[in-house]
C-alpha cells in the first residue's frame, strides 16, 4: 500500500548571482488573484456614484484619455478615496497577520487587543477636548494607537511576551479604553459628539490625497522591514525555545514586528477611522486560501485591500438609496465571522 503525499506547491527559483529562492506557487497564485480582484473592484468602485461611469471609461480616464468632467470626477474625487481604501485595508490586513503570528492566536487582532480603540481615544480627545482640525484628529489617533500599543506590550511583559497573555492584557486594555471613549462622548457638546460618532463609525467619505501620501510613505518603509523579518516570524510561530535554538533574537524580532503592526494599525485608523474586523478576518481568509501555516504576510495584505474595497462598494450599492459607512458593513460581516471563529476554536479545544 502506497502512502499518499500532499502535492508540492513550492519550487526553487534561481536568481541572478547564484541565489536560490523558495517560492510557494499556491501562495503566489493567491496573491496574484487577490491583486486582480482588488484592482477590478477598485475600477468598479471608481465608476460608482451619483454620476456613474462605465469601467471602460474609468480605465480610459486613468490613462489620460477621458473628457474634462470625467478627469475631475475620477482623479480628484473618487481615485483618492479608493486608494485610501486599498491602503487602509492593506495596512489592517498586514497588521492583523503580524499580531496573530506573534501571539500565535487567531484572536490576536488589533480589534480585540484594543489598538483600534486606543487610536479612537486619541482622536476623540482631540475632537472633544480641543475641537481640533482634521489634521490634529489624525495625529491624535496615531498617538493614541502608539501609546496603547506600548502599554499593552509592557503590561504583558514577564520575562518575555507570551501570546495568550498578550491577548488577555489586550482585552482588558480594550475594555478600559472603550470606557474612556464613552466618557469622552458624554462630556462633548452636541456638535463635537456628532462629529466624533461619525468618525468612530469608520468611513472613506471625503478622503483625499492628503490621506494617501502618508499611508504610501509608511507602507514603503514598513513593508520591506516586515518582509525582511519573515523568517524570524515563521520561527516565532514554532515557539520561543525553538526560535532561540534556530538563532532568532526573539524579543528583538517580536518588538520590531509588534511596533510595525501598531504603526500600521494606528495609521489606518487615523486615515479612515476604526474600520472593524478587517485585521481579524483578512489573515484567516488568506491562510485558508493559501493552505499555508506560515504568517502569509503578502496574502493577508492583498486580502485586506480587496475586502475593504469590496465592502465599500457594498456600502454604496447593497442598501438601495442609503449609503452606509464602510465600517458598518465590515463590522456586521466581521462580527458574524468572529462568532464562527470562536465556535470553531472551541470545537478544536483551543479555547
Amino acid at each position: 500500500m502506497k502512502t499518499a503525499h500532499p502535492p508540492r506547491t513550492a519550487r526553487a527559483v534561481r536568481a541572478p548571482g547564484g541565489l536560490s529562492l523558495r517560492v510557494d506557487t499556491r501562495a503566489f497564485t493567491v496573491v496574484l488573484l487577490l491583486l486582480l480582484a482588488a484592482l477590478a473592484a477598485s475600477v468598479v468602485l471608481i465608476g460608482t456614484g451619483d454620476f456613474p461611469i462605465s469601467s471602460s471609461d474609468v480605465l480610459r480616464t486613468l490613462v489620460g484619455q477621458g473628457d474634462a468632467g470625467q478627469e475631475f470626477i475620477v482623479r480628484e474625487l473618487r481615485l483618492p478615496r479608493v486608494l485610501v481604501g486599498l491602503l487602509v485595508g492593506a495596512c489592517l490586513g498586514l497588521g492583523g497577520a503580524l499580531f496573530q503570528s506573534v501571539s500565535r492566536n487567531p484572536l490576536g487582532s488589533p480589534d480585540v487587543l484594543g489598538l483600534s480603540q486606543g487610536a479612537t481615544a486619541g482622536a476623540l480627545a482631540v475632537i472633544v477636548l480641543f475641537s481640533g482640525s482634521a489634521t490634529a484628529v489624525t495625529l491624535g489617533a496615531l498617538a493614541g494607537g502608539l501609546v496603547t500599543g506600548v502599554a499593552i506590550y509592557f503590561l504583558a511583559w514577564k520575562q518575555g511576551v507570551h501570546g495568550y497573555r498578550l491577548v488577555l492584557v489586550g482585552i482588558g486594555v480594550n475594555a478600559v479604553v472603550t470606557a474612556v471613549n464613552g466618557y469622552l462622548i458624554t462630556k462633548a457638546d452636541f456638535v463635537d459628539a456628532a462629529r466624533a460618532v461619525v468618525w468612530m463609525t469608520g468611513s472613506l467619505n471625503g478622503r483625499d490625497w492628503t490621506q494617501v501620501w502618508p499611508l504610501l510613505a509608511l507602507g514603503a518603509v514598513l513593508l520591506p522591514l516586515v518582509l525582511g523579518q519573515a523568517r524570524g516570524l515563521r520561527m516565532l510561530e514554532m515557539g520561543d525555545d525553538t526560535a532561540y535554538a534556530l538563532g532568532v533574537r526573539v524579543e528583538r524580532v517580536r518588538l520590531l514586528l509588534m511596533g510595525s503592526a501598531v504603526l500600521l494599525t494606528a495609521a489606518a485608523t487615523a486615515a479612515a477611522g476604526p474600520v472593524s474586523f478587517v485585521a481579524l478576518t483578512a489573515p484567516q481568509l488568506a491562510r485558508r486560501l493559501t493552505r499555508s501555516p506560515g504568517p502569509n504576510l503578502l496574502p493577508s495584505l492583498c486580502m485586506g485591500a480587496a475586502l475593504l474595497v469590496v465592502a465599500d462598494w457594498a456600502s454604496q450599492r447593497a442598501f438601495g438609496a442609503d449609503q452606509l459607512p464602510v465600517g458598518v458593513v465590515t463590522g456586521a460581516l466581521g462580527g458574524v465571522y468572529l462568532l464562527w471563529l470562536l465556535v470553531t476554536e472551541r470545537k478544536k479545544g483551543r479555547i
